[in-house]
Protein backbone atom coordinates (compact mmCIF):
# COMPACT_ATOMS: atom_id res chain seq x y z
CA UNK A 1 0.00 0.00 0.00
CA UNK A 2 1.20 3.51 -0.92
CA UNK A 3 1.25 6.45 1.52
CA UNK A 4 -1.67 8.15 -0.46
CA UNK A 5 -3.28 4.80 -0.24
CA UNK A 6 -3.03 4.73 3.74
CA UNK A 7 -3.83 8.25 3.73
CA UNK A 8 -7.23 8.15 1.50
CA UNK A 9 -7.57 4.87 3.68
CA UNK A 10 -7.71 6.86 7.44
CA UNK A 11 -9.65 9.58 5.57
CA UNK A 12 -12.40 7.02 4.75
CA UNK A 13 -12.17 5.71 8.52
CA UNK A 14 -12.82 9.35 9.61
CA UNK A 15 -15.90 9.25 6.90
CA UNK A 16 -14.50 12.09 4.62
CA UNK A 17 -16.45 12.97 1.96
CA UNK A 18 -13.69 13.28 -0.30
CA UNK A 19 -10.90 10.78 1.09
CA UNK A 20 -9.07 11.28 -1.86
CA UNK A 21 -8.98 14.73 -2.00
CA UNK A 22 -7.79 15.15 1.34
CA UNK A 23 -4.97 12.88 0.97
CA UNK A 24 -3.94 13.99 -2.07
CA UNK A 25 -3.79 17.44 -0.39
CA UNK A 26 -1.42 15.98 2.28
CA UNK A 27 0.21 14.20 0.26
CA UNK A 28 1.66 16.91 -2.72
CA UNK A 29 1.74 20.04 -0.38
CA UNK A 30 2.51 18.54 2.80
CA UNK A 31 -0.67 20.10 4.71
CA UNK A 32 -1.20 18.03 7.74
CA UNK A 33 -4.75 17.49 6.29
CA UNK A 34 -5.53 14.31 8.03
CA UNK A 35 -4.19 15.88 11.66
CA UNK A 36 -6.67 19.31 10.45
CA UNK A 37 -9.67 16.61 9.51
CA UNK A 38 -9.38 14.52 12.74
CA UNK A 39 -9.77 17.65 15.15
CA UNK A 40 -12.59 19.87 12.76
CA UNK A 41 -14.58 16.09 12.76
CA UNK A 42 -13.91 16.55 16.99
CA UNK A 43 -15.13 20.03 16.91
CA UNK A 44 -18.12 18.94 14.73
CA UNK A 45 -18.97 16.32 16.81
CA UNK A 46 -19.14 18.82 19.71
CA UNK A 47 -21.40 20.99 18.02
CA UNK A 48 -23.62 18.44 16.39
CA UNK A 49 -24.26 16.90 19.95
CA UNK A 50 -26.19 20.43 21.13
CA UNK A 51 -29.04 19.26 18.19
CA UNK A 52 -28.36 15.62 18.79
CA UNK A 53 -29.10 15.25 22.40
CA UNK A 54 -31.55 18.44 22.54
CA UNK A 55 -34.72 16.63 24.25
CA UNK A 56 -31.96 15.43 27.35
CA UNK A 57 -30.31 19.31 27.86
CA UNK A 58 -33.51 21.19 27.49
CA UNK A 59 -35.12 18.84 30.49
CA UNK A 60 -31.95 19.74 31.89
CA UNK A 61 -31.61 22.81 31.71
CA UNK A 62 -35.16 23.28 32.87
CA UNK A 63 -34.96 21.78 36.01
CA UNK A 64 -31.74 23.64 36.91
CA UNK A 65 -29.48 26.08 35.25
CA UNK A 66 -28.55 29.63 34.52
CA UNK A 67 -30.74 29.57 31.16
CA UNK A 68 -33.88 27.33 32.66
CA UNK A 69 -35.96 29.97 32.83
CA UNK A 70 -35.05 31.15 28.99
CA UNK A 71 -35.58 27.68 27.89
CA UNK A 72 -38.92 27.42 29.92
CA UNK A 73 -39.84 30.75 28.41
CA UNK A 74 -39.47 29.72 24.83
CA UNK A 75 -41.13 25.87 25.36
CA UNK A 76 -44.39 28.14 26.56
CA UNK A 77 -44.39 30.06 23.33
CA UNK A 78 -44.25 27.15 20.72
CA UNK A 79 -40.71 26.01 20.50
CA UNK A 80 -39.73 22.34 20.40
CA UNK A 81 -36.53 20.73 21.81
CA UNK A 82 -35.41 20.43 18.30
CA UNK A 83 -36.07 23.72 17.49
CA UNK A 84 -33.87 25.04 20.70
CA UNK A 85 -31.39 22.48 19.70
CA UNK A 86 -31.36 24.11 15.62
CA UNK A 87 -30.49 27.45 17.41
CA UNK A 88 -27.95 25.76 19.94
CA UNK A 89 -26.02 24.24 17.31
CA UNK A 90 -25.81 27.80 14.87
CA UNK A 91 -24.33 29.37 18.06
CA UNK A 92 -21.82 26.47 19.08
CA UNK A 93 -20.75 26.57 15.78
CA UNK A 94 -20.61 30.30 15.61
CA UNK A 95 -18.31 29.96 18.71
CA UNK A 96 -15.68 27.20 16.98
CA UNK A 97 -15.45 29.40 14.16
CA UNK A 98 -14.67 32.04 16.55
CA UNK A 99 -11.98 30.04 18.51
CA UNK A 100 -10.79 28.20 15.44
CA UNK A 101 -9.85 32.34 13.82
CA UNK A 102 -9.02 33.49 17.20
CA UNK A 103 -6.65 30.11 17.05
CA UNK A 104 -5.13 31.69 13.81
CA UNK A 105 -4.99 35.42 14.60
CA UNK A 106 -4.86 36.05 18.19
CA UNK A 107 -4.90 40.18 17.32
CA UNK A 108 -8.26 41.00 17.78
CA UNK A 109 -7.68 44.63 17.36
CA UNK A 110 -8.21 45.79 20.95
CA UNK A 111 -4.85 46.71 21.62
CA UNK A 112 -2.55 49.38 20.80
CA UNK A 113 0.01 47.42 17.70
CA UNK A 114 2.84 48.44 20.12
CA UNK A 115 1.68 46.20 23.07
CA UNK A 116 -0.07 43.64 20.47
CA UNK A 117 4.15 43.10 19.34
CA UNK A 118 5.27 42.24 22.37
CA UNK A 119 2.32 39.30 23.44
CA UNK A 120 2.98 35.75 22.49
CA UNK A 121 0.66 33.95 20.53
CA UNK A 122 -0.29 30.28 20.03
CA UNK A 123 -0.60 26.99 17.73
CA UNK A 124 -1.87 23.73 17.20
CA UNK A 125 0.48 21.63 16.20
CA UNK A 126 0.27 17.55 14.47
CA UNK A 127 1.70 15.11 16.66
CA UNK A 128 2.96 11.85 15.32
CA UNK A 129 1.10 8.33 16.20
CA UNK A 130 3.56 8.03 18.85
CA UNK A 131 3.25 11.56 20.25
CA UNK A 132 5.93 13.56 18.55
CA UNK A 133 6.07 16.41 16.94
CA UNK A 134 5.94 16.71 13.36
CA UNK A 135 6.64 20.34 12.63
CA UNK A 136 3.78 20.88 10.92
CA UNK A 137 1.20 23.59 12.61
CA UNK A 138 -2.49 23.03 11.94
CA UNK A 139 -3.13 26.75 10.53
CA UNK A 140 -6.29 28.39 9.66
CA UNK A 141 -8.55 25.53 10.69
CA UNK A 142 -11.61 28.17 10.48
CA UNK A 143 -11.26 27.62 6.17
CA UNK A 144 -12.33 24.32 6.14
CA UNK A 145 -14.79 24.19 9.29
CA UNK A 146 -17.43 24.37 6.87
CA UNK A 147 -16.07 21.75 4.40
CA UNK A 148 -15.71 19.06 7.20
CA UNK A 149 -19.69 19.70 8.03
CA UNK A 150 -21.77 16.67 8.47
CA UNK A 151 -24.42 15.96 6.34
CA UNK A 152 -27.53 14.03 6.54
CA UNK A 153 -29.25 12.65 9.24
CA UNK A 154 -26.64 12.26 11.85
CA UNK A 155 -25.32 15.82 10.63
CA UNK A 156 -26.79 19.45 11.18
CA UNK A 157 -30.76 19.90 11.73
CA UNK A 158 -33.32 16.97 10.26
Amino acid sequence: MTDIDELTGLFDALGADDAPGWADSEAEENIPQLARYRFLRMVWQDIDAWSAAAPDWVEAYRKEGLAGGAVERALRLGLTPGDLGEIAREVAKETAFGLLYGLADPADGDLPPETEARLPGWCLAELSPEGRPTGRILDALYEDLDEVEPQGPAGGAA
